[in-house]
């Protein structure tokens, strides 16, 4: 048999830091053959959290569904050209409010700019908007959080003040307030707005899941054997944290996307000469009786997106959440 292992000697060979990692390394020394019993790898070895979570949404038909929805609609943000040949801004009033025709599936806007072709350059706006401000967010939170859960005192005293502040600004009121005296037409804005917000919401998880993470029993034990800060941070609490916050911005990504096209549907987002869906929807909106289509393909791809991110972020909080096993 092995000899047995001092506890230094366990904490500093653990991997991610946590009570998964130690039983992984005890597991090491069963010696068990492939094919272990349920909740074994192939070696015999625990499966950590992550791992069970793969696992499950391999075979959840709602992950697979809304990743190939999404793979679709990230190539086609990158390569819009792929499948639309026409040029979004390209107008002819002759044409304006025709319905659809071989070339033209899905018709013509009021300015006669082909409402197919913008649709599918419309994608990379909202793709744009939602990844970059639900990776702005969760960083810009995940660190002030963290660091309030992780230290306590006037910090999170001041973290604790300072989101109830934020919390009490009204999405929409602050977005009138705040974009209206922007005039830039790119997405930056937007996605700066988006993070202002949105930040105080994953602040308040990851605090609390930092709070939780730290008092576990192996947190504990590398503090008593001297672990700096830092180490105890980004080895022990971490990877034993992230898990609350991947699941609300994955859900949240979704609402940034709808987000965007409410501010720029009001006129405050993005404004020509950009495309988005949100300006399409609000130059049909004065001619659904007459015009139908100019609006149903836009709002169609707007639900289909947001509706995609939010059954992703579904499948992803059930194969991570223990309680739900």
């Amino acid at each position: 048999m092995p000899e047995p292992q001092t506890p230094d000697e366990a904490i500093s060979q653990a991997g991610a830091g946590g009570a998964t990692d130690l039983a992984m390394e005890e597991g090491t020394s069963l010696e068990k053959t492939p094919g272990g019993p349920e909740g074994t790898g192939p070696a015999g070895k625990p499966r950590s959290l992550w791992s069970d979570a793969w696992r499950d949404l391999r075979r959840n038909p709602v992950f697979i569904i809304s990743a190939l929805v999404i793979l679709f609609l990230v190539i086609i943000s990158i390569w819009p050209s792929l499948i639309a040949s026409g040029d979004p801004l390209q107008a002819d009033l002759d044409d304006a409010q025709k319905g659809s025709e071989p070339g033209h599936p899905f018709g013509f806007d009021p300015q006669g700019r082909d409402v197919y072709t913008r649709v599918v350059y419309g994608t990379r706006t909202s793709v744009t908007v939602g990844v970059c401000a639900t990776l702005g967010v969760a960083i810009l939170g995940s660190v002030l959080g963290g660091l309030a859960g992780f230290f306590g005192g006037w910090w999170d005293s001041i973290l604790s003040r300072l989101t109830d502040v934020f919390f009490g600004i009204p999405v929409i009121l602050g977005g009138l307030v705040f974009l209206s005296v922007v005039t830039s037409s790119t997405v930056w804005p937007v996605v700066g707005f988006i993070v202002l917000l949105g930040w105080p919401q994953i602040a308040r998880i990851a605090r609390g899941s930092v709070i939780t993470a730290k008092q576990n029993d192996y947190v504990q034990a590398a503090r008593a054997l001297g672990a700096s800060n830092s180490r105890m941070l980004l080895r022990h609490i971490t990877p034993n944290a992230i898990a609350p916050v991947i699941v609300v911005a994955t859900i949240a990504l979704g609402t940034y996307i709808s987000l965007e096209a409410t501010l720029s549907f009001l006129g405050v987002g993005l404004k020509d000469p950009a495309v988005s869906w949100g300006i399409d929807i609000s130059a049909a909106s004065n001619y659904i009786r007459n015009a139908p289509h100019m609006l149903l393909w836009p709002a169609g791809a707007l639900a289909v997106t947001v509706l995609a991110f939010i059954m992703l972020g579904d499948a992803v909080r059930d194969a991570l959440d223990p309680k739900l096993r």
